[in-house]
């Protein structure tokens, strides 16, 4: 069997599983953490844009924009997966250095809601997007990384695989969505060294490409078997040649939804090890932002290729500029939405502790990436006190995970000023209950 097909045998049966508690719990967790990311990223210009590019297909079909509005079930996917990735806040999974949620979760509900089933159901589409595709992405590496964006690439398999689940196709039609979804995986990571709207879309349309690709396989569309582990197929075109064996090897055995990191700062999660440690040591040292003479920080080359920025000129750069937050950080004490407004970005404070930043790769937190996410930070102080810290791992990574209350004071945070106090509240209670609700078209 390919790999396509083994994941695919996975995945057919859990339609019909009954999966573990806290598997069904974390799903939600998930769900929670995309809505806190969807609905703020509803209303930027991204996805209101994609509205206008795509008019024809809303305010007709069975199911739901963000804020409410009808739309057919891929435009659905399209504008949320992209919504759900534009305020930079949604979940990673960290060894497959992807973010699963924005375009599984927008296929996953897209579908369900065209379907009309019930809310244990989406659940179970959602870990199915989740396990399949996060096995993928584990697996195309940091080689993959390289010059494509995962969130684009592995997404879309995230998405097949739950629309595919959703659908209850059988494990040989299954096979042929991953496969169709496989030649649609795209994403560069150019397109957003610069500013531009690109990232978001990316996610948009894997949510979107997903959810042809299982359509399609109900319908008989067949892909190539192959496509993943053949001579010529992704693994050889888009990485280093992985060895698949270990994809497969603890399908419905671990769960990677309950392995999620949930972002704390709304920005790139390759900037949190800077920010918390950088933070960390200036509460130490007990040392204002204006008495810092400079700041070392030291972290995996990645983080500094995608974000090592240091003239961040549009909201989009700044998110992916460790500089831009460490020193939003230091001098403002969070990375919030606020931090990215026009008076933020030309703010002389900021700017002028930004110059006095140093960033290099640390060769052995370099040698422990994807795996682990971590930052060495020294503060030189004016008065020429020192200080270093090593900050380990990221807030709201598992091993230093975010609680169900602090997912719901960031939803609550960020749903509340679109939403309104009354909505973002009832929203978020139906979502802490949707394993027992009968449908979730009214989500």
């Amino acid at each position: 069997m390919t790999v396509a097909q083994k994941l695919a045998t996975y995945g057919a049966t859990l339609h019909n599983a009954a999966l573990p508690a806290d598997v069904i719990h974390h799903a939600k967790r998930a769900v929670v953490d995309w809505y806190a990311a969807l609905i703020p990223g509803a209303i930027e210009a991204p996805a209101r844009m994609l509205e206008q590019a795509l008019a024809d297909d809303l305010d007709r079909g069975p199911s739901r924009l963000a804020l409410g509005r009808s739309a057919t079930p891929r435009t659905a996917a399209l504008i949320n997966g992209t919504a759900a990735h534009t305020v930079e806040v949604d979940d990673i999974y960290r060894h497959a250095i992807y973010h699963p949620g924005a375009p599984t979760i927008a296929a996953a509900l897209a579908q369900a809601q065209a379907l009309d089933v019930s809310g244990l159901a989406f659940l179970k589409g959602v870990v199915a997007g989740y396990e399949i595709s996060t096995r993928i992405g584990a697996s195309m590496g940091r080689a993959h990384y390289r010059f494509w964006h995962n969130t684009g690439t592995v997404g879309t398999f995230g998405a097949a695989a739950a629309a595919a689940t959703l659908l209850q196709l059988d494990a040989t039609r299954y096979a042929h969505a991953l496969c169709t979804s496989a030649t649609m995986a795209s994403g560069l990571q150019q397109a957003f060294r610069m500013d531009s709207m690109s990232k978001p879309l990316h996610a948009g349309h894997a949510a979107e490409a997903g959810l042809l690709a299982a359509a399609a396989a109900a319908a008989g569309f067949t892909g190539s078997l192959d496509v993943i582990d053949g001579d010529a197929g992704l693994g050889v075109a888009m990485s280093n040649g992985p060895d698949w064996v270990n994809t497969v090897t603890t399908l419905g055995r671990d769960f990677h939804i309950t392995d999620m990191t949930f972002k704390n700062h709304a920005c790139c999660g390759h900037t949190f090890a800077p920010i918390d440690g950088a933070q960390t040591l200036q509460a130490q040292m007990g040392i204002a932002a204006e008495d810092i003479e400079c700041i070392h920080i030291g972290t995996y080359a990645p983080a500094l290729d995608v974000a090592g920025n240091f003239d961040p000129k549009t909201a989009p750069e700044a998110r992916f500029s460790v500089p831009y937050v460490v020193a939003t950080a230091l001098l403002y004490g969070s990375v919030r939405l606020t931090a990215f407004t026009e008076e933020r970005l030309r703010d002389p404070r900021i700017r002028g502790l930004m110059a006095r930043i140093v960033l290099t790769v640390d060769p052995a937190l370099d040698a422990a990436f994807p795996g682990q996410r971590a930052a060495r930070v020294r503060i030189v102080a004016r008065d020429g006190r020192q200080g270093e810290f090593l900050q380990p791992t990221r807030k709201g990574d598992p091993d230093s995970p975010l609680s169900d209350e602090d997912l719901n004071a960031k939803f609550l945070e960020l749903a509340r000023p679109v939403l309104g106090d009354g909505a973002a509240d009832q929203l978020l209670q139906r979502i802490w209950q949707l394993e027992t609700m009968p449908s979730v078209r009214s989500m």
